[in-house]
């Protein structure tokens, strides 16, 4: 189970494991009051030239395993919300990548968001491609993910 926490990956980054987490009060899926620290998981994440560790958690009653993720960033993405959203509103609006970014990866991005719209949305949505994108974040949805 994921948990998005706010946290400065820049702190993490500098302490590494001795960055302070702050324990979760209960189980998510139990609700039990006894977590367990159960280890880190190195994570990748863009503007960073190595892994860093992520805090882990298990509850002993119901074996369920927690992971924090920083709240800035897609579960399974490695660059943070806010770059996503400006680079697409970039090309959106100039009609051109902007540079020094890797567009392979950014279409990707524009690509799964016309799909997600099509399909969620269907062909008559007028909003723009932008307020699809924020009308998603607002429904917890992930807008550039490729799974519908």
């Amino acid at each position: 189970m994921i948990i998005h926490v706010a946290v400065t990956l820049k702190e993490i980054f500098r302490l590494g494991r001795n960055y302070r987490w702050q324990r979760p009060k209960c189980c998510p899926r139990c609700h039990c009051f006894k977590v367990w620290g159960h280890g880190y998981h190195d994570t990748f994440f863009e503007g960073y030239e190595s892994a860093i560790p992520l805090k882990r958690w298990r509850c002993p009653q119901c074996g369920c395993v927690i992971c924090y993720r920083p709240k800035s960033h897609f579960c399974r993405f490695q660059t943070p919300i806010k770059t996503i959203r400006s680079i697409l509103f970039s090309r959106l609006q100039c009609g051109r990548w902007p540079s020094g970014f890797v567009r392979c990866r950014a279409g990707h991005w524009l690509r799964s968001l016309k799909r997600r719209v099509v399909a969620r949305l269907g062909n008559t949505w007028q909003g723009g491609l932008l307020a699809a994108f924020d009308y998603f974040m607002r429904q917890g949805q992930i807008p550039v993910s490729r799974s519908i």
